[in-house]
This record gives C-alpha cells, structure tokens and sequence, in this order.
C-alpha cells in the first residue's frame, strides 16, 4: 500500500505519525496537572468523583486553604522558600570552592578524596536517616540552634548531602574551561584567588545557574528529611505541611490539597521562567572567544 503512495504523500504520513505520537505523549504528560486544576476548582472535594470540567466552578478550596488558622498555609509555604533558598546559596558557594582546587590544583590524596566523594554516593540516602536523626540531635544538644526542629539543622543536613554529586559536575564544567587562561593570567602575576573569582566564576554562571536550580527544586519538594527533623506545625515547610493537612481520618481535603499544590508550584515555575535562558544556553557559550 505504500509503494502505491507518492512522494508527497509519504511525507505528509511522516509528518502525521510523528503529530500523532507527540500529541499522545504531551496528553499523557498533561491530563495529571489538568486532573490537580479541575479538583482545585470543584467544591466537591472528592477525587474519585470529580471530573475534568467541574459542575460548579468556584475558588472555595483556596479560600478554605489560606483562611484556615489551623493550617497556616502561608507559613508553610515561606518556610520552603526559605530553607531551599539558603540551602540552595550555601550549597553552590560551597560546591565551586571545593570543584576548584579538585579540577585546578594537584595535591596528594585528590584522586582518592574524588573516589570517595563518589562512593557515598553510591548508598541510597534513606540508609543514612537513622544516622542523621542522631547527629541532629547530639548536635542539638552542644547547639540548639542545629538542632531537631529547627531550620538551621535541617539545612545543615540537606547541605551535606547534596555536595558529592554538584562537586562532580562543577569539577566536569571546570575541565572544560582552558588552562590557558589561568597560565596567561599568572603570567600577568593574578593569584589564584584572583583567577578564581575574576576570570573562572564569571565563566561558570551556566553551571551555577543549573545546579542552583537543581539544588532549589530537591530542597524545595523534599518530604522525609523535613519530616523526620521537624516537630511543630510552624516549622514545617510545604510538603509536610499538606500532608498534615490531608491526613484526617474522615476528612480527606482533597480540592483543598490541590489548590496548595497549584500555588506550591509557582515558585519552581517562576524560577525555571526567569532562568530558561541559562538552562538552554550552552554550558561552555561565550568560555573562549577566539
């Protein structure tokens, strides 16, 4: 039947197969984000029954979820914010400091202190939950201010676990980088410091930019460590705080748990808008010029 068909004809069957498969593909990708739009829409509160086009229309879920005193959304909401902000500036200062000398300099132990830094990676991090538990709270013991229930303490732990794997990637963007320009520049009589901040880091925005970005969406979505280090219903960044507040035995607040998911999610999209231009942009564009 094929051979029957023209050139044109083939390519237009191209074209339509290749629409047919992407138009799935979005669909199916879709269809739950529209599911979470229609449920915050309809008073019904009910999953099971809702539908994709609600009967009665109405903005009674997000009225219940910010009016509520029991459940302070907004807290909630600043809480996660915060602690994936500080995580997220904390952890990419510390991880370019530390890719630096891996990718730059040579010293005894570097390869093995890289191996390792790999290696722990390697272990799933819910092995390691009884043991933080237990750091946090000795911890807590000599620092309050480190220790369970607070903000400091759970940062303290999320910066721990997310510098293995961004060392690896600034260190990889770091190789990338020519080592003309730190020998030009020593030339010159730059010191390493100089090098670092003034020739280097202004080249690693991209890199900056995605494992920032990386680092803010993990913190910001994380659910166990938050709810294994928190106590209090102030302290509780959003994730735990809307399990809580769906976690009745006869009442489940289902539209309402939807509509905090809506607004939960603006800030990731707000990030991934003012900062698409990096992402896309070529990790190495504008390094070298000619």
């Amino acid at each position: 039947m094929l051979k029957n068909l023209t050139f044109k004809q083939r390519i237009w069957l191209g074209h339509a197969w290749r629409w047919l498969v992407a138009i799935i593909l979005v669909g199916f990708a879709i269809f739950p984000v529209l599911w979470v739009v229609s449920a915050s829409f309809n008073p019904s509160n009910s999953l099971a029954t809702a539908k994709l086009i609600p009967d009665n229309v109405g903005l009674d879920n997000y009225r219940y979820l910010l009016n509520t005193p029991e459940f302070p959304f907004l807290t909630w909401l600043w809480n996660s914010i915060k602690i994936a902000t500080i995580t997220t500036v904390l952890s990419v200062s510390i991880t370019v400091l530390a890719a630096y000398p891996f990718s730059r300099l040579r010293f005894k132990g570097r390869e093995t202190m890289l191996k390792l830094i790999l290696l722990i990676q390697v272990f799933p991090g819910l092995l390691a939950m009884i043991a933080m538990f237990t750091l946090v709270t000795q911890f807590g013991a000599i620092i309050p201010a480190l220790g369970l229930d607070t903000h400091a303490g759970l940062i303290m732990v999320y910066l721990g676990g997310a510098m293995g794997v961004n060392i690896w990637l600034m260190k990889g963007f770091f190789d990338t980088i020519p080592r003309d320009i730190d020998e030009s520049a020593m030339v010159d009589g730059a010191t390493h410091w100089q090098i670092f901040t003034q020739l280097l880091l202004p080249l690693m925005r991209p890199i900056l930019v995605v494992i920032g970005l990386l680092t803010f969406i993990g913190t910001y979505g994380d659910f166990i460590l938050a709810r294994i280090l928190l106590k209090s219903t102030e302290q509780y960044p959003l994730m735990v705080g809307l399990f809580i507040f769906t976690s009745g035995e006869f009442s489940k607040k289902w539209g309402a748990f939807a509509a905090g998911a809506l607004i939960g999610a603006l800030p990731i999209m707000t990030i991934y808008l003012l900062l698409q231009d990096q992402i896309v942009g070529g990790l190495t564009q504008g390094a070298v010029k000619g």
